[in-house]
């Protein structure tokens, strides 16, 4: 039976460049790339952080 095992990463410093080196390394890690929001302030039109999602079908 497989099982979804799911990581969350935060990362603080949320550029195009910072997005993809997350991504790559999780998914060089056996991860899938699963989704991603953006936490905002009111303050600002940019991301003040951003949570990607990661899942893992893992045999059990």
């Amino acid at each position: 039976m497989k099982e979804l095992t799911y990581k969350v990463v935060e990362i603080s410093l949320v550029t195009d460049e910072e997005i993809e080196k997350t991504i790559n390394e999780w998914v060089k890690e056996g991860w899938d790339y699963d989704g991603i929001q953006f936490a905002m302030r009111d303050s600002s039109k940019r991301p003040s952080m951003a949570f990607l999602t990661f899942i893992k079908k893992e045999t059990k």
